[in-house]
C-alpha cells in the first residue's frame, strides 16, 4: 500500500511542476516545440526536455511591413496609324498624322497643324507640347511628344493632383515622335492650359515635363 501511495504523489508533484508553464505561455512555444521535433537532426532535438519541464521560447521577431506604394495611372499602348489615316478622338474631334506632323479638326471643322520638321521643336532630347481647347461641357487636349523611341504614357495633372492618361498613336516603325490626346472637365477660363504635362518612358520613369500655362484656349 505505501508504494502505491509514492507513486501518487509523484503524479500529483509532475502536475504541480508543470501547471505554471501552460499558464500564460506565449504561442510561439508550441512552435518552437514543433520545429525542434521536425529537425531531428539538429542539436535542439538532442537536448529535448523531459515531460513535464517548462520551456522557454524566444519572442518572434517581428518584420514590419512596408508601406504601400500607390500604383500609377495604368499606360495605355501606343497605337500605331498609317499616315493620313483619321482617327476618331471623341467630342467631335479627328486627329491624324502625316511624315510632316500632327493634323486634328474641332467640332468647327476648322484644320489645324503642329509641324515635326519646320525646326520649332528639338527632336534631339525629349519634350511634349500641348494644345487645349473647350468650353463648358468639356476640354479636348493633344500634343506631340518627341525625341524618344520608349514613350510609355503622357499625363495631364492639375494644381491638386488629378491626373488623366492620354491615348497615344504613332507612325509605323516607331518614329522618335507621336501625338497624344485626351479629355477633361470643363475649363478652368484658360482652356485648360493650366493643366500641366509629363511625358514617361515605358518603365514609368518622366522623360519631360511641360508646366500648365494660362493661354487662352486654343493656344500653346
Amino acid at each position: 500500500m505505501k508504494k502505491y501511495w509514492l507513486a501518487a504523489a509523484g503524479v500529483v508533484a509532475a502536475v504541480a511542476v508543470a501547471a505554471p508553464s501552460a499558464v500564460g505561455a506565449p504561442t510561439e512555444t508550441s512552435t518552437a516545440s514543433t520545429a525542434a521535433a521536425a529537425s531531428p537532426g539538429s542539436p535542439d532535438s538532442t537536448a529535448s526536455p523531459a515531460a513535464g519541464t517548462a520551456v522557454r521560447a524566444e519572442p518572434a521577431k517581428v518584420t514590419p511591413a512596408k508601406a504601400a506604394v500607390s500604383a500609377a495611372p495604368a499606360a495605355k499602348p501606343v497605337r500605331t496609324v498609317r499616315p493620313g489615316r483619321r482617327v476618331d478622338a471623341g467630342g467631335g474631334f479627328t486627329v491624324w498624322l502625316t511624315r510632316d506632323g500632327k493634323h486634328w479638326t474641332g467640332p468647327d471643322g476648322y484644320e489645324n497643324f503642329r509641324s515635326v520638321v519646320d525646326g520649332n521643336i528639338d527632336r534631339s532630347e525629349p519634350g511634349v507640347s500641348h494644345q487645349s481647347e473647350g468650353d463648358a461641357t468639356g476640354v479636348f487636349h493633344s500634343g506631340l511628344y518627341y525625341g524618344t523611341r520608349k514613350a510609355g504614357r503622357v499625363e495631364l495633372s492639375d494644381d491638386e493632383g488629378h491626373k488623366t492618361v492620354a491615348t497615344l498613336i504613332a507612325l509605323p516603325g516607331r518614329p522618335d515622335w507621336g501625338v497624344w490626346y485626351a479629355h477633361t472637365g470643363p475649363a478652368d477660363g484658360n482652356g485648360g492650359s493650366s493643366l500641366g504635362v509629363t511625358l514617361y518612358d515605358r518603365a514609368g520613369r518622366p522623360l519631360a515635363e511641360l508646366p500648365g500655362f494660362d493661354f487662352p484656349a486654343g493656344r500653346g
